[in-house]
């Protein structure tokens, strides 16, 4: 075992969060970030509006996936400044700052549990009315109804038991489930063909019009809405 010390730390005296998360601007000031001594972000510089989408276009390797580490501060910027309603996320308390997010990868962690337990990781005491719904708008219901064990059908190690359509599927109903006041979408339905893309992508675009929403996408009917 070795001892990393922490790189990430929490303020001393955290600022509260906005009075209504919902309405608050996500800005990025002069942004820089790297991996070690290789730069992934230069001088970013945007406003994300409080309940629409903002979508991140660019070239493989731009950074566009920094930009949702250092939002949600996985990875700190070196600098410059990232504001959530005008407050510093520096400022914020980490458990309350990541609490704001809710975020479909373009490989979604799974864990070796059932398809239910991969569902509601995020909230545990979810009603059942709930997780049926979030099934259903993730277009989960003909894959739950179709296997033996339903919701209780093993997701297998790092969702290995899952075709990557179906573990995409998973998260976006997590999402749904956790209803953070911002979403983040990568790659969300890459994994997808273009029928259940076009079913998916309703049920976020259904979840995207009430919250704050960026989104990286290389398919334009993924960023269509932005």
């Amino acid at each position: 075992m070795f001892h990393v010390a922490p790189t990430i730390h929490a303020p001393a005296r955290p600022t509260a969060l906005p009075d209504d998360p919902r309405a608050a601007d996500i800005r990025f000031e002069h942004v820089a970030a790297s991996y070690g001594h290789v730069p992934a972000l230069r001088d970013v510089t945007f406003v994300a509006k409080a309940g629409e989408t903002t979508a991140l276009v660019g070239a493989s390797g731009a950074g566009k996936s920094t930009i949702f580490s250092v939002l949600t501060r996985l990875l700190d910027a070196s600098s410059g400044e990232i504001l959530m309603g005008g407050v510093p996320s520096t400022k914020l308390d980490l458990a309350d700052l990541r609490q704001l997010f809710s975020v479909v990868t373009q490989d979604a962690p799974m864990f070796d549990e059932s398809l239910r337990h991969n569902i509601v990781l995020a909230t545990p005491d979810v009603t059942e009315e709930r997780v049926s719904a979030a099934v259903d708008a993730a277009h989960l219901r003909d894959f739950v109804a179709g296997s033996p064990e339903g919701l209780e059908t093993p997701a297998g190690p790092r969702g290995t038991g899952l075709s990557g359509g179906q573990r995409q599927r998973v998260a976006i109903a997590r999402a749904l489930l956790r209803d953070a006041p911002v979403l983040l979408l990568d790659e969300a339905t890459s994994a997808l063909d273009a029928e259940s893309e076009a079913h998916v992508q309703e049920a976020l675009d259904r979840l995207a019009s009430e919250r704050t929403t960026l989104v990286i996408a290389h398919r334009l009917s993924t960023i269509r809405k932005a």
